[in-house]
């Protein structure tokens, strides 16, 4: 079904902003590790650059990293969500996908441990607790994703159909290491095709 120009990128909006105040709050409410939301959080077009894990990289002092939401890919999905419809169209009698399922990519970045100037590689300890922030990430990013997602609906009564997909650790590497989560989110089809305004 045709979209709104919009109704992607809205949703990327929606969903950042989600995990990111969910990351602020889980530091403010004294989570040990914690370290809210990085200084770099935005929405990205394509593949996420791995940026912002050096703390120079912050230039107002906040928290190093960096938070984005992509898109993976859309697609037409019917009633059995979030599976792809396939039905041939453009034949006598054929029914249009009633849903636009649309795949995010969360990815969360932290600075890693790196060898030390003489050559040594990380402590156990500084290996540990970079772990710890990663799974308190994890669990947080996780989360936040299962209480936002069913208040991004039109309707208080309708949320929006999802799916939370696969999470899984990223790096470390330049620096860097972090979570990628996926989460596909059905669109309601209620755009306007070409013409159908008036406009070409």
């Amino acid at each position: 079904m045709p979209l709104t120009p919009y109704a992607v990128h809205d949703l990327a909006e929606a969903v950042l902003g989600c995990v990111c105040a969910a990351l602020d709050a889980a530091a403010a409410d004294g989570v040990p590790d914690a370290r809210g939301c990085p200084c770099r959080a935005c929405v990205v077009p394509g593949v996420v650059a791995w940026d912002g894990c050096a703390p120079e990289d912050c230039g107002d002092g906040g928290e190093p990293g960096q938070l984005t939401v992509s898109l993976g890919r859309i697609y037409p999905a019917g009633q059995n969500f979030p599976v792809e419809e396939r039905s041939v169209q453009g034949v006598r009698g054929c029914q249009i996908p009633p849903l636009t399922a649309a795949e995010l990519i969360v990815t969360l970045l932290r600075c890693a441990p790196v060898v030390h100037e003489d050559g040594c590689p990380p402590s156990c300890e500084e290996e540990a607790e970079a772990a710890r922030v990663l799974h308190v990430d994890m669990s947080t990013v996780y989360s936040a994703l299962w209480c936002c997602l069913p208040e991004l609906g039109r309707h208080p009564r309708r949320p929006p159909r999802f799916v939370i997909g696969q999470q899984r650790v990223i790096g470390p590497e330049g620096g860097c290491v972090g979570l990628e989560q996926r989460v596909t989110v059905a669109l309601p089809g209620c755009g306007k095709c070409p013409g159908e305004d008036g406009t070409p």
